[in-house]
């Protein structure tokens, strides 16, 4: 009897597992968390378009880069140019071919990856990263909706070869 005043609840740790992915939960939720996340979405002319803040870098996909083999040149749109979606905004020329980049998402362009001029490859070496093409200030953030994410995109790449 003794014993049974003294002794304590039995601990039940499904709360606390709960309580702790919760917790967990909130932090992605958190301004800090949303201004770092860069999401990245596909289309089906294989241009790539990643957010953040409201601009989107966009540029050519490494299924595209390796299709189109060795760049060896890459013409930019103007900063400062307004473009719709699917509209021309450059060109990428490979030692296979040359090729039209159309504009994934409408908006102003406000910089473009002046280290392409003198070194295309970087968009064989690096699309994402080191070979993008331009950041574009959206203005129909709707767009990016229609768009695929990775593993629809690499469903699409797979099923069209």
């Amino acid at each position: 009897l003794m014993a049974a005043k003294f002794s304590r609840p039995p601990i039940n740790m499904s709360l606390i597992a709960r309580a702790t992915l919760r917790a967990a939960a909130s932090s992605l939720r958190t301004p800090a968390f949303r201004r770092n996340f860069a999401a990245i979405k596909y289309t089906t002319d294989h241009e790539f378009v990643k957010t953040e803040d409201g601009v989107a870098t966009v540029g050519i996909t490494k299924f595209a880069a390796e299709a189109l083999g060795d760049i060896v040149y890459v013409e930019l749109p103007e900063v400062g140019s307004s473009i719709d979606q699917k509209e021309t905004m450059g060109v990428v020329e490979s030692v296979k071919a040359a090729s039209d980049v159309y504009m994934p998402v409408s908006g102003e362009v406000v910089e473009v990856n002046e280290e392409l001029t003198d070194n295309p490859a970087l968009i064989n070496q690096s699309p994402i990263e080191q070979g993008w093409m331009a950041k574009i200030k959206i203005s129909n953030p709707a767009e990016i909706d229609e768009m695929m994410d990775e593993s629809a995109y690499e469903k699409f790449c797979e099923e069209s070869h």
